[in-house]
């Protein structure tokens, strides 16, 4: 079993056993797994009680989660100013900002710094594991030849 986001999670539920039952189902990306039900448990085999609350607790914090940063994107487009834009092609309320629900674009050298930023605040390292994981690529057959044994050693 490879390690990805779902296994993490499962893990951190300390229910690390239904890694394999959940990507075997489809269930190999949060976003899937926000849409997790009983009859979900049911096909990926959480039977236990004590476990399928915990699984739907957790499903329903990524649900508010997701509520919390609904209509958050980036674009690296540039947004052509709307017809009632206001003099100038000003857009958003006279204080500055945008109303919520208005988009926002950024230049794209502003939106990779903030997004560096955010990252680092968040002590999010896209170059270290659970992120990526470094294989050398004159070992990968034999990496791959072992790998059962070899994630179990991580």
């Amino acid at each position: 079993m490879c390690t990805n986001i779902v296994y993490e999670w499962l893990k951190a539920l300390q229910i690390p056993q239904y890694a394999e039952s959940f990507v075997d189902n489809g269930y190999d990306d949060l976003e899937v797994c926000k849409q997790i039900g009983d009859p979900d448990l049911d096909a990926i085999g959480v039977r236990a009680p004590a476990h399928r609350r915990r699984v739907l607790e957790a499903v329903r914090r990524l649900r508010e989660q997701d509520a919390a940063a609904a209509g958050l994107y980036f674009t690296l487009e540039p947004q052509p100013a709307p017809a009632d834009a206001g003099p100038a092609g000003r857009r958003g309320p006279p204080g500055g900002g945008a109303p919520r629900g208005e988009p926002v674009s950024y230049p794209k050298l502003k939106l990779k710094i903030m997004i560096r930023d955010k990252l680092a605040r968040d002590g999010v390292h896209l170059s270290q594991p659970p992120y990526s994981r470094k294989v050398p690529m004159a070992g990968i057959l034999e990496y791959l030849m072992n790998w059962p044994k070899s994630s179990q050693s991580r």
